[in-house]
């Protein structure tokens, strides 16, 4: 994959539990690929879109040199880590985030219907 320049904002995506799977700690080791995050990923990146790992791990070094290991080698590219929300942040892409209406504080999935379990 070529260079990776947008003006056009960004993706962020998550590590842990978004773009890899995770189960535990486990020493901070790395899951294997979410086939489904990792093909919108690559999409992305073919599109010209610029995508960042937005994860708490970007607080410490060593993390972030497992997280370039890791992003090299399942999407061919090293994507920045961040932990950092800025301006031209587009969305955000988390198994643990809960979206809400803009300006209003009201849980998006409060207008989803109920289930028929």
């Amino acid at each position: 994959m070529g260079k990776i320049d947008s003006n056009n904002g960004w993706h962020g995506c998550d590590l842990d539990g978004t773009l890899a799977v995770y189960t535990s700690w486990n020493g901070g080791e790395i899951g294997r690929p979410i086939p489904l995050m990792m093909a919108r990923v690559k999409q992305w990146l073919a599109n010209g879109e610029q995508v960042k790992i937005f994860t708490a791990r970007a607080a410490d070094p060593v993390e972030v040199k497992k997280i370039n290991a890791w992003s090299y080698k399942h999407i061919g590219v090293v994507l920045e880590v961040t932990n950092v929300k800025d301006k031209d942040m587009i969305d955000l892409w988390d198994d643990r985030a809960v979206q809400v209406i803009e300006n209003t504080g009201v849980r998006v999935d409060s207008f989803m219907p109920k289930s028929r379990s």
